[in-house]
């Protein structure tokens, strides 16, 4: 959608940007009387941190199955909040978002399970650990029994991304067009499978997207030639 981000309070005449706050409130007097005194900008969401805190508090208090399920909830509610368009601008996909779309699957998993293998839950800790220790681990830690989950959190971190790609451009075609068509007929294969492939088949999804990135905002011609090489099955 299109938002008129810059606005300017009638009360007391303070001017703010509706894409920081997302909010027509005025931050300084607090006054409802607010106007747009800009053009419109496609904006899909604003920033937005994952905070696992909860979950990762409630580990030595509570349940696994609750633990995973205050995870889930708070995976869920980022990615809600969370776009990649904002006041017109395009932003790359970050680890972040498919580290929450990750715990979000994985969470939700284990939240039902009656037994966890000691792989999936020592797994699971470390996703939470995430946000305070550094990197999304790589496709080669993810237990067998947990491939399909961080198949489909690929696929819709990828989806949600290609859709707000979708909204940014006016037109698509040429080699982009060709580019897209074959990170949907992968996206389309992993969810057919419902997740259930190699997590490096899936990674490939993620480096396929974040060129359509390079190519947009860098004018990375070699970015195309990327994707081709990353998902040659779907040409």
């Amino acid at each position: 959608m299109e938002l008129r981000g810059e606005r300017e309070c009638r009360a007391c005449g303070t001017r703010w940007s509706y894409y920081e706050t997302e909010g027509v409130v005025c931050p300084d007097c607090g006054s409802l009387r607010s106007v747009a005194v800009d053009e419109g900008a496609v904006h899909t969401g604003g920033d937005a941190d994952l905070d696992l805190s909860d979950a990762r508090a409630a580990v030595d208090e509570e349940p696994l199955d609750r633990v995973a399920t205050l995870a889930a909830e708070a995976a869920r509610d980022y990615r809600r909040d969370v776009g990649f368009v904002s006041g017109g601008d395009l932003r790359p996909l970050p680890d972040e978002y498919l580290l929450a779309a990750e715990v979000e699957a994985v969470g939700s998993r284990l939240a039902r399970e009656m037994q966890v293998t000691e792989a999936a839950e020592h797994y699971f800790l470390t996703l939470l650990r995430v946000p305070v220790d550094g990197e999304r681990p790589g496709p080669d830690a993810v237990p067998a029994e947990l491939r399909a989950e961080r198949g489909l959190a690929v696929s819709r971190a990828v989806d949600a991304y290609r859709r707000d790609l979708r909204t940014y451009l006016a037109d698509v075609d040429g080699d982009l067009a060709t580019a897209f068509s074959a990170i949907r007929a992968h996206q389309k294969r992993v969810d057919a499978l419902d997740g259930d492939v190699e997590p490096r088949t899936a990674e490939r999804l993620v480096g396929a997207i974040r060129d359509v990135y390079a190519y947009l905002e860098r004018d990375d011609e070699a970015a195309l030639v990327r994707i081709e090489q990353r998902l040659p099955d779907t040409q």
